[in-house]
């Protein structure tokens, strides 16, 4: 009998049901039991399988060898081969990284090498089935095949908790194994193991890959006493310490050993800080107990939204997007609040919680508004996080990782997501030291801004991608003028006013589209709407197609570009037909096609909302309930791209409530056509938002009436303060269009 058998009984036994005081049995684990973690794991989602809790430090979970950009979370559900259990890991990024600290229990003689994907038994790493697995978000089991050992892995925010049972046997050897070289997608730099006592262990690991500079601290407490064998360059070394660069601990356990028990605290500052995070979070040794405590923290967060409906997959893929909205950013600090800041020193009294994993030129987008109805609670500290990023580097964050930028990406969305927490009167931070980063940040030389101040365009002879960039910072200096004009920084808000408004440099009314200008002011020639060369050319991950449409700070603005409101509304209708990509190159972003629309990435995102702004929101609920019908399914291919830390899955979590915020610094939420007969939103201070779905089916999918509080409401959109103040927003249903949100004045000008 497997492990996996024995514990699955302890959890029907703990978790399933409890008494209520009425006599009825209750499910006390609702919507974590509506969490499938391996959605998105196939295809190109590119997301994380293994245990965290909620914005937790520590992803503990599987690795796979690395294959190619679709294994860039360290696992994908088409392998068959294991190579050990990291303790980072990303959740659906582009880019590979972390999946630093690999431990690898095996049998059999001494291996210090993972073997090969076509052989992995010349190593220590394993096949693997998925008939032999299971995955929850507060608990993950697979069992080796070539090893007979089986894993189960829960955790802490902090504390990574391994619990193996190995062969009866006492013939064959019983092994553990722990790579500090082995990762991702990083080259360790500096590595250190030691032995401390007969229980514990620990060291470090420094490395550059996507991050560079990345500082990572470790200690690992057994549950019987264990012998560090340290082996560098493939070769035994002498004592109970190390510092090397190839590094790996070997560990031989007694015959007698079925169950290891390892608690692994991990530390951005040190190691003993990584101890204490132990001692904080795990003081004991009860497995289940763990496991419990991380379902709990789920479904505390998991039910913040409930929605009922008559599609159990829809409730599946929506909790799902739940659980990937809420794995990051992640927690950067130790239990005692101690941080390593961005410059490398130790901060040991913040005042605030350090997070990293800030993936910000996709997230600004939708994870980063849902936030400010989901999480409130934790947005001042986002933002603080950002801002003393700032006062360590001069510079917002642009996509920072392990306490590194990576730069990756163009923009400073950070400047976006610092504006709607102003807009929408967060409190928690300094607002005139988040202006002072968001105006030093914008007019810095950060990739090819300075050409803002001599051209007021970006020359496509000078720069790459200089349409995207672009159109980026002109949605950033908007959202600099906003939080100008709120301060009484009436100057600012004027010049970077002006500078929003740069982006019809861009627009070529002969085509009708955003085109590369050269330093002569002349088109970059010759020009396909369709063509796409990934990271090469004038779009970032994108065609001209996709581009049209990237002003979601002026939509109005965007429209008067063309001759009229009804030429805006042909031009949206014939993105979703027209079709083809080109270019030998071409962007493997670009997925999820619907014609030219490209669900599968983000910078066209909010596009299917757009047809709100000229009298046609029957077309918005159309295309808006089709992609989340279709680009979304409960499998482990189920997402068209990228899960990109939460913003794939945001999208579908605002849109089936039935809106989406266009506008990312402080804008309306405009109306969509909701997937659930019924949702409930907790809201700070006891508030409840109640949504409402009358006549709702896979027929009736455009809104008839709206209704808030008991008065009709005309308007396309509703604003985030009355979405925080609670009450009843009822949508009436129906098969056919309607006038619903026709009115210029119910439009969201």
């Amino acid at each position: 009998m497997l492990k996996k058998q024995k514990f699955q009984w302890l959890l029907c036994a703990v978790f399933t049901v409890f008494i209520s005081s009425s006599g009825q049995m209750v499910d006390a684990q609702k919507y974590v039991k509506l969490v499938d973690p391996y959605i998105g794991t196939g295809g190109h989602g590119h997301s994380f399988l293994g245990v965290t809790v909620p914005f937790g430090a520590v992803q503990i979970g599987p690795n796979n060898f690395n294959k190619g950009w679709d294994w860039t979370s360290g696992y994908h559900y088409s392998d068959n081969v294991v190579t050990g259990f990291s303790h980072q890991h990303l959740n659906g990024t582009g880019c590979a990284d972390g999946g630093a600290l690999q431990f690898m229990p095996y049998t059999g003689t001494l291996k210090s090498e993972r073997g090969t994907q076509e052989n992995p038994t010349l190593g220590y790493s394993s096949h693997y089935s998925h008939q032999h697995e299971e995955a929850t978000p507060g608990y993950y089991q697979v069992f080796l095949e070539d090893t007979k050992v089986n894993i189960e892995l829960t955790a802490t925010n902090r504390v990574a908790f391994h619990r193996y049972t190995y062969p009866k046997s006492k013939d064959q050897d019983k092994r553990l194994i722990i790579s500090l070289t082995d990762a991702n997608g990083s080259a360790t730099k500096a590595a250190y193991l030691e032995q401390t006592d007969d229980y514990t262990i620990r060291g470090y690991r420094f490395a550059d890959g996507w991050a560079k500079n990345q500082q990572f601290y470790f200690t690992a407490r057994f549950s019987q006493p264990v012998k560090l064998l340290i082996y560098a360059d493939n070769k035994l070394v002498e004592g109970k310490s190390f510092k090397g660069v190839d590094v790996k601990g070997n560990f031989l356990l007694d015959p007698k050993t079925q169950e290891l028990k390892v608690k692994v605290g991990i530390s951005p500052v040190s190691m003993d800080k990584a101890e204490r995070n132990i001692a904080v979070e795990m003081g004991h040794w009860n497995f289940e107990k763990v496991v419990k405590q991380a379902d709990a923290a789920w479904e505390k967060e998991l039910s913040k939204i409930k929605v009922k409906g008559k599609n159990l997959d829809e409730q599946k893929i929506f909790y799902t997007a739940m659980y990937h909205a809420f794995m990051q950013p992640n927690t950067f600090n130790d239990a005692d609040g101690s941080i390593r800041g961005a410059d490398k020193k130790v901060y040991t009294h913040p005042g605030f919680v350090n997070y990293t994993q800030l993936s910000l030129w996709d997230t600004y987008r939708a994870a980063h508004p849902f936030y400010t109805i989901s999480q409130p609670e934790r947005v001042p500290d986002f933002i603080n996080t950002m801002l003393a990023i700032y006062q360590q580097t001069g510079m917002l964050p642009v996509w920072h990782l392990y306490g590194s930028d990576t730069y990756e990406m163009i923009g400073i969305a950070s400047v976006m997501v610092i504006a709607d927490a102003i807009l929408k009167d967060f409190k928690g931070f300094d607002y005139n030291l988040a202006f002072d980063a968001m105006k030093k940040s914008m007019l810095s030389d950060y990739k090819d801004l300075k050409f803002l101040r001599t051209h007021e365009y970006i020359p496509s002879d000078r720069a790459k991608e200089s349409v995207a960039k672009g159109l980026e910072y002109a949605i950033a200096d908007d959202a600099v003028a906003r939080v100008a004009r709120k301060l009484g920084k009436t100057q600012d808000a004027d010049f970077f006013g002006k500078r929003a408004g740069y982006y019809k440099h861009y627009w070529d009314p002969e085509t009708e589209f955003f085109r590369g200008k050269r330093t002569d002011g002349t088109w970059n020639t010759p020009f396909n709407p369709y063509n796409s060369n990934h990271r090469n050319d004038d779009y970032c991950e994108g065609t001209a197609w996709q581009y049209i449409w990237l002003v979601p700070h002026d939509i109005p603005g965007l429209i008067r570009l063309f001759p009229d409101e009804k030429a805006f509304s042909s031009k949206l209708d014939s993105l979703f037909v027209v079709k083809g990509l080109e270019g030998e190159d071409n962007s493997p972003d670009i997925s999820g096609l619907i014609g030219q629309y490209a669900h599968g990435n983000e910078p066209g995102h909010h596009t299917v909302y757009l047809y709100n702004y000229v009298g046609q929101q029957w077309k918005t609920a159309e295309k808006v309930r089709y992609v989340l019908k279709n680009m979304y399914h409960n499998n482990p291919d189920g997402l068209q791209g990228n899960e990109d830390c939460g913003q794939m899955s945001s999208w579908y979590i605002l849109s089936a409530l039935g809106f989406y915020q266009v506008d990312p610094s402080g804008g309306n939420f405009l109306f969509g056509s909701p997937l659930f007969d019924e949702a409930k939103i907790q809201l700070p201070d006891h508030k409840v938002l109640k949504i409402k779905t009358i006549s709702n089916s896979d027929k009736n999918i455009y809104i008839q009436k709206v209704h808030f509080n008991g008065t009709d409401y005309t308007k396309s959109y509703i604003s985030y303060a009355d979405l925080m103040a609670g009450g009843e927003l009822v949508f009436e249903m129906g098969s056919q269009p309607s006038a619903f949100g026709n009115r210029e004045a119910d439009r969201p000008f």
